[in-house]
Parts: C-alpha cells; structure tokens; sequence
C-alpha cells in the first residue's frame, strides 16, 4: 500500500487500494464540499457524518476545504481499513474525527439514541438511497444538510414502474423529461418520510449528470409538505404538453385538443416534490464561494442550476420540438431569446444539454421556434 501512487483531488492527497472511488463525480464532491463550507460560514459549526465513505476522499476534502470541526467516517467493510485510515490519518492524529465499520443503518440509529446529532449527512448510496431515507433524518440535526445519492435511473425513469413504487412508494412513468422526474421523486420521497415523523425538508441543489443522481436537502422543524408541492405530473403522449396534478385533481383532468375536438388521458407519474429543484439563495452562496477558488466548470454549473431554479417541474428537449413541430431543431440559444421577446421565461437546463425550461407550452415553442 506504501507503494501505491498518491492521487490528488483539490486539497486532497489519498490512495484508493481496493476501496471505490470515481474521478468523474469530482464534480459531486465540489458541490458537497461548497455547501458544507456554506454552513460552516453561516453557522460557525460543521460536524459531518459521511456514512459510506469508501476511500475516504470525501471525508478529507469536507476537513480541508470545507473546514468541519468533526468527521464521524463509516464503512461497510472493514477490509477497507488500511486505506480509509491511512487516507484519514491527519483526522485522526488531531483527534478530529474516528472511523467505524458498520451498516449505515446502524450508525443512524446509534447516533439517535445517542443523541449525537450531525450537521451534514453525507450518504453515498448505490442504487436508490431509500433504504436510508427515513433513517438517515434521525442522524440529522434539524437545519442541517443531508446529501443523498442515486444511481439507479432505470427504476425511476419510466422503465421499471412497479419497481418504482416499491422503492419510492410513487409510480414513474416514462417521458422526455424523466431525469428530472428522478430527482423530484427522491425529494418527495425524503419529504413523505420526513412528514411522518413531523418533520419536512427542502431542496439546496439537485443534480444529474450521466447515471448519478445528486440531491442536497436542508432538515425543517415542522412539516412542509402540502397539496401544493407534493403532487403529480402528467405527460400527454399524443401532444407533448405537460400537466401538474394534485391529488385533488385526479381522474379529473384530460388534454383536450381543439382541432380535433377529442380529449386524450395524461400519463401521470408520482406522486413527487412539485416545487422548487433549487435554493437560488443557497446556491448564489455557494457561488460567491467559488470565486477564489477558480473553479470555472463549477461555476458555470451554478450558474445554470440558479436560472432553472423557479421553472415547471419539467422541460422541452429540442429534438421534441424539431420532431413534433416537423422542422429543423432550433438552436437552444435562439429559441431561449426568441421565447424571452415573446415575454415568457425560459433558460437552459443542466440536466439535458439539448433541452430548455420554459413556462410557455409545447405548442407556443414549436410555433416561435418556427419563426426562427
């Protein structure tokens, strides 16, 4: 192990031996590390709990760069130990953190019962993070941060419904804007299971990118779930057009088409978090942060998630509107300016590069995009 060639990651030096590590989620890892270093600014504290922490690589970029005061690092498999504690040495020499190796699940009930309360929970789960949900909230000091991690689409992205409602208790259906319906069912799951036992959260950031699904929720004292931000999502296959549905609403709304006087059911897919992907505020903290830092990917990404923050609960890909509108696919940059001098909002979206959130219809799109 001695032997093995360090790899570098901002601040951070380690070895990897058998444990896993991704050098494409870096990314991931900077938006962890930047909002735990928010926190840390804003409430002068920061004790995390990174409760799958494989090589370790998290753990030590949240003590270096995000400057916790305590690091509790859990591992699965004790096998891993040589590494993670060499890789965590510097926490451990300073007595500024410890290492265990149990099941997750284990460790949040252990740090309830203890009432040993953590800032930012960090669960870097494989596959869907619900086995985690509900357990993950007791660990979590109320205001703190939990980061969740999926990566498994295929469940949530239409293909395997009914395993969908046996992880998320929701029915994904498939559509173009299925990527973003994962991210909202993961929130609304967490929101669901932080409602029982009265609680709520909200969303920091959400992001996607390839097949790893990443959503930072903050922990409230009371429950914000409503009928308002906890609903469904209705897709009409026959036009395109998008819908959202509270349960109120169910069974009662069709699409109806004009011209041929003929009105068609929606898929629906949920139920799932309606509001916001984003905090603008948290992320415009996150940015100021970024500057010194000269991380311009990283900020270029905050850029976008903070212009998407506020738009309907999903997006237009442009190959839709070429296919539907029977014409070229218009550039994104034209059709977003196109849309801003008819009055409506639109901008890009960092979940599909080839697509635009917009409040204006699938319809008004196709026919501005043709004046183009």
């Amino acid at each position: 192990m001695n032997h093995e060639s360090l790899i570098c990651e901002e601040k951070a030096y380690f070895i990897v031996g058998n444990t896993f590590y991704r050098s494409q989620s870096k990314i991931t890892r900077d938006l962890g590390v930047l909002a735990a270093k928010a926190y840390k600014n804003e409430q002068g504290k920061l004790k995390v709990l990174d409760v799958m922490t494989g090589c370790g690589v998290r753990s030590l970029r949240y003590y270096l760069e995000s400057d916790a005061d305590y690091i509790l690092a859990n591992d699965s498999n004790p096998e891993n130990k040589a590494v993670i504690e060499h890789n965590l040495s510097q926490i451990l020499q300073e007595k500024k953190g410890k290492v265990t190796y149990q099941n997750a699940n284990n460790i949040f009930f252990e740090c309830y019962s203890n009432k040993d309360y953590y800032d930012f929970v960090d669960v870097d789960a494989f596959g869907s993070p619900n086995p985690y949900l509900s357990t993950a909230l007791w660990a979590t000091k109320i205001g703190g941060l939990i980061y969740l991690t999926c990566t498994d689409g295929r469940t949530a992205t239409g293909h395997l419904p009914e395993n969908c409602l046996q992880v998320y208790g929701s029915y994904g259906r498939s559509h173009p804007a299925a990527q973003e319906q994962v991210l909202r069912l993961i929130i609304g799951s967490t929101l669901q299971q932080a409602a029982t036992i009265g609680l709520g959260i909200e969303p920091i950031f959400s992001y996607f990118s390839g097949q790893t699904y990443r959503v930072m929720l903050r922990l409230l004292p009371k429950i914000n779930l409503s009928l308002d931000n906890y609903g469904f999502l209705g897709y009409c296959h026959h036009c395109g057009e998008y819908v959202t549905i509270s349960y109120k609403q169910l069974g009662k709304m069709r699409c109806y088409h004009q011209q041929e006087n003929k009105k068609y059911n929606y898929t629906i897919s949920g139920a799932m978090w309606l509001g916001d992907l984003h905090n603008k505020a948290y992320l415009k903290t996150m940015k100021s942060l970024v500057i010194d830092l000269k991380w311009t990917e990283v900020s270029d990404l905050l850029s976008t998630m903070i212009n998407e923050s506020e738009f309907p609960p999903y997006f237009y890909t442009l190959g839709e509107i070429g296919r539907r509108g029977k014409l070229d696919i218009p550039k994104r940059s034209q059709l977003i300016k196109a849309l801003h001098n008819q009055g409506f909002s639109a901008t890009n979206t960092h979940i599909n590069s080839q697509a635009i959130k917009t409040n204006a219809t699938l319809k008004q799109c196709i026919e501005i995009a043709k004046g183009l």
